[in-house]
């Protein structure tokens, strides 16, 4: 019989800055060599229970607790954090806030430096690693000349050097475009498979986790356990839905269609999922959708003519692209990590100049327009909200732009309350914003943003993080802003954010643009997903192998009818 391996026992933990807890009475066993997923909405405390788990609570977060948490047998109380980190690696959502050193081999290094091991015996066990994690070829490269994706494999490697017996993943998808998200999965689940390691991942995106298997899904709403159970079992109730986590959209569709799932149907697999028995009903409900895709007739508003550029002795990065956004439009721009996508907006927002070409907005050349004439115009929420922020308060963050432009008090009062009710803040608004986590803190950069109202917005990454209900308040507030036709363009790697809300999609890879059609073409299109690193959506394959005659029209209908079922909620 396995052994456990970290065990809470009726354990509670409250913030010393909070006054309810955050946790209450969890009770979870988690067992040698096994691979666990928990999930949760944004705040619901499934973070905190990795910070017990690798002791960043109590020992960086203070706090009472109550109850009881063993790691390996031990009890948490009793141990330093040093020895826990020798138990426990922790991989963050955002690695570059776990690099020491300069280059990959000295970054993978630092933990067995640290412990003075000899220098031909971490020769040896740097090299293993850095080949376990796919990294061999690169060990004198830079750590900032890599990918996410790479960044992410020296953030394992550098924890795997210590043969730790737990792994603990803090939301490793959150800045993956989706084919690099999917090799992670596929990395870690084979470091699970030849060093049975035990592996536990907090993570928002569900359907990308189960594309290798995990043996249990923890389900955390309100600072209490929900749900421990099989993926199969879990994806049989509404457990997800009620706690707002998206379910898998293939899983969806065919609950939408009127089928009962059970678990020997083997929901949590596409590729073993039975969809024959309910072929009937889906080809029923796909007959029944009326979804025609509406093309808005609007002048020009952004015209990006042959632009071209090229950091200081380096390759190009953006290679003579073109594209016009028309008012009112909603656009995606996808592609890989590092393909060049957040360095367009930055030349559209003037934070960098272009080496040729022109940019007009509104059929005025902006070129060579300061980045201050443009900011009345173009708004740009970052992808690293820590890159933005300048405030110690969220209100008062908020209302920095609005102080800034002379508005009056009584208006900023107004129009922040209102943004912060929409981005999911308001009950947080007189917080210091060093208590909020990534994704609170990213939902603060946007609406600093949001409440200036600019002509066009940009945004890189908006919904990172948030789990389906705030997406939806974010998103759907974002339309609403659509609709009184400002232009909107969105750099994601959340192909359904793509599908669902923006009807046109422009595809960079390595500085070129390779596509700028339909959003559900692009995702059909098997030469544009390769070269890009983007993921055929389910919903496709769900209607190839139900035979569904147009899998495009098939994956439309059922957007647009998932989006109208959802804003019920609002």
């Amino acid at each position: 019989m396995k052994k456990p391996v970290i065990e809470f026992n009726q354990f509670s933990f409250k913030y010393n800055s909070q006054v309810e807890p955050t946790l209450h009475e969890i009770n979870i066993t988690i067992y040698e060599g096994e691979k666990v997923l928990i999930v949760g909405p944004s705040g619901s405390g499934k973070s905190t229970i990795g910070q017990c788990i690798n002791g960043l609570v109590p020992f960086s977060y203070k706090g009472e607790v109550t109850g009881s948490l063993k790691v390996l047998g031990k009890d948490a109380k009793e141990l330093d954090i040093f020895t826990l980190s020798k138990m426990v690696g922790t991989v963050l959502q955002d690695p570059d806030g776990q690099f020491i050193g300069l280059t990959v081999g000295e970054d993978i290094a630092f933990a067995l430096e640290n412990d003075g091991t000899e220098q031909k015996e971490m020769i040896e066990i740097v090299h293993e690693v850095a080949k376990m994690v796919e990294m061999d070829g690169h060990l004198r490269s830079s750590i900032h000349e890599l990918s996410g994706g790479q960044k992410q494999k020296v953030s394992l490697g550098g924890v795997m050097v210590d043969q730790v017996d737990i792994l603990l993943f803090d939301e490793p998808l959150a800045n993956l475009d989706p084919a690099t998200g999917k090799h992670a999965i596929e990395l870690i689940d084979r470091i699970h498979k030849e060093t049975n390691t035990t592996i536990v991942m907090i993570e928002h995106r569900l359907e990308d986790v189960l594309h290798c298997e995990v043996d249990r899904i923890i389900v955390v709403s309100d600072g209490r356990i929900v749900a421990d159970a099989s993926p199969d079992t879990l994806l049989t109730t509404s457990i997800l839905e009620k706690s707002n986590i998206r379910e898998p959209l293939y899983l969806k569709a065919v609950k939408y269609a009127g089928c009962q799932i059970t678990e020997n149907m083997r929901p949590a697999s596409l590729t073993d999922f039975d969809v024959q028995s309910c072929k009937k009903q889906l080809h029923d409900w796909y007959k029944k959708m009326t979804f025609q895709l509406e093309k808005k007739e609007a002048e020009p508003v952004l015209e990006v003519e042959n632009l071209c550029f090229t950091y200081k002795n380096g390759r190009p990065v953006i290679d003579n692209i073109s594209f016009s956004v028309d008012k009112g439009e909603m656009i995606s721009i996808v592609g890989r990590n590092g393909a060049g996508k957040s360095t367009l907006t930055k030349l559209i927002c003037g934070f960098e100049k272009v080496n040729e070409g022109r940019i007009l907005l509104s059929g005025q050349e902006i070129t060579n327009d300061s980045i201050k004439k443009r900011s009345l115009q173009i708004g740009m929420v970052m992808q690293n909200p820590n890159h933005m922020i300048s405030k110690n308060m969220i209100f008062d963050e908020i209302a920095l732009g609005l102080k800034n432009r002379g508005i009056e008090e009584s208006e900023i009062k107004e129009r922040v309350e209102k943004t912060l009710k929409v981005c999911g803040l308001y009950p947080y608004r007189n917080w210091p914003i060093s208590a909020l986590s990534f994704g609170q803190k990213k939902r603060v950069t946007i609406a600093s943003i949001l409440v200036l109202e600019p002509d066009i917005l940009i945004l890189d990454e908006p919904t990172a993080g948030q789990d389906l209900k705030h997406y939806t308040d974010i998103m759907e507030f974002l339309v609403e802003l659509n609709e009184k036709g400002q232009t909107i363009l969105i750099i994601t790697h959340d192909m359904h954010l793509m599908l669902e809300y923006t009807p046109r999609a422009i595809v960079i890879e390595e500085g070129k643009k390779i596509g700028d059609h339909a959003s559900s073409f692009i995702l059909t299109e098997p030469t544009i997903i390769q070269r890009a690193n983007l993921k055929e959506t389910s919903l496709f394959e769900l209607a190839k192998r139900a035979e569904i005659k147009n899998p495009q029209h098939f994956v439309d209908s059922f957007i647009s009818y998932d989006r109208e079922v959802r804003k019920k909620w609002l």
